[in-house]
Order: structure tokens, then sequence, then C-alpha cells
């Protein structure tokens, strides 16, 4: 298995109620990692977590309007770290991009609202996409709820209503070839629609 070098999280935001900041400070979950809490000025608080190897990772949350708001762009080499940064984002729900950085290969993780919603593999300038999440209850209820079809089919009915009219007036032959392949058109559109 390849070994990751680091993990990078892009335009990475945790939006936490006054609960929740409450729980993530007591939330890491490993005793190789420790926490300091700075207060801020304006009511913000700093979350700094220290692994048992040196990595220190500052996260800066401002308050604003009964929350706290944290946006950052950071790197992690150390893996008890990374694993701890991990849970936290999934827990709290974080949005943004987190790359994980192996020997030749980036794997991008597209977060929202702390689940994944796009997975990329990028080797150097090729890149394949491994997951997408697709919505596919919204997708089918949007459809069933939809009525393009009915409204095509009724303005194809009203076209053939129209031509018909103009069928029955004296006509010269070219004219009514011309109507006639437009009902043929409309016909087989209608038949499509329909089934």
């Amino acid at each position: 298995m390849a070994q990751r070098i680091a993990t990078e999280y892009i335009n990475a935001s945790l939006q936490l109620s006054e609960v929740q900041m409450a729980e993530f400070i007591h939330t890491v979950g490993d005793p190789h990692v420790r926490q300091r809490i700075k207060v801020l000025d304006g009511g913000g608080q700093e979350v700094v977590l220290v692994d048992d190897e040196g990595e220190e990772l500052h996260l800066p949350f401002d308050r604003r309007d009964g929350y706290y708001v944290c946006n950052a762009s950071f790197r992690l080499v150390k893996p008890r770290i990374t694993n701890v940064v991990r849970r936290l984002f999934a827990a709290f729900k974080g949005s943004g991009i987190v790359s994980r950085i192996y020997e030749g290969t980036n794997v991008i993780y597209h977060y929202e609202a702390g689940r994944v919603r796009k997975i990329e593999e990028h080797h150097g300038v090729s890149t394949r996409l491994v997951y997408e999440y697709k919505n596919t209850v919204e997708e089918l209820n949007r459809l069933f709820c939809s009525n393009e079809v009915e409204l095509e089919i009724y303005q194809i009915q009203r076209g053939i209503n129209e031509l018909l009219d103009q069928r029955f007036k004296p006509l010269n032959e070219q004219d009514i070839m011309q109507i006639d392949h437009q009902l043929t058109l409309y016909t087989q559109r209608l038949f499509a629609l329909e089934a």
C-alpha cells in the first residue's frame, strides 16, 4: 500500500454552535494528540492541536452571528494528528477540499457538510473520477414532478390542429405536401412522447 506523504486541507470550513464548539474541544480522542485553547479578541477561540512528534495545527474560530466559524488551509504530515483532524472534520460537518498526497499521486476528496461528494485521483496531468455522489431520489422526484413532456404533447396537438385546419382550405399540391410532411413529423414525435 502506498505511503501517504502529506494531507492538505484547502479552503476547509467549519461552522459550530456553542454546544458543538464545546464538543469539538473535548473530542480529540487520541492520547498522543494534545490540545490548547487560546481565547481571541472578539470572542473567538484558537484550537491548537499538538501531537507527540511535535506537529502543530492552529485552527482559529471567529465568532459570527452566534457561531464559531473556522476557514483555513493547512498541510499535515504526521499520521496521528492527520487522523484526529479527519475525524473532527467529518464529525462536525466540515466542507472543503482534502488532498491526500502520495508518491506520484494525489487523491482529492471534495467534502460538503462532512460528507464526501467526489473523489478524484490525479497522476501527473491525468485525472480519474473515482466516486461522485448522486442524489438519485431527488433526481427521480424531479423527473416525476416534471411536466415538460405533457407541455410538449399539448404544443404538438395544437400544431396538428392548426395544420389540419389549413389542410381543409383550398391549397396547391406543394402546400398540401408540406403540410402532410409536417403532420407526419408531428405524429411520429407524438407517438414517441406518449410511449
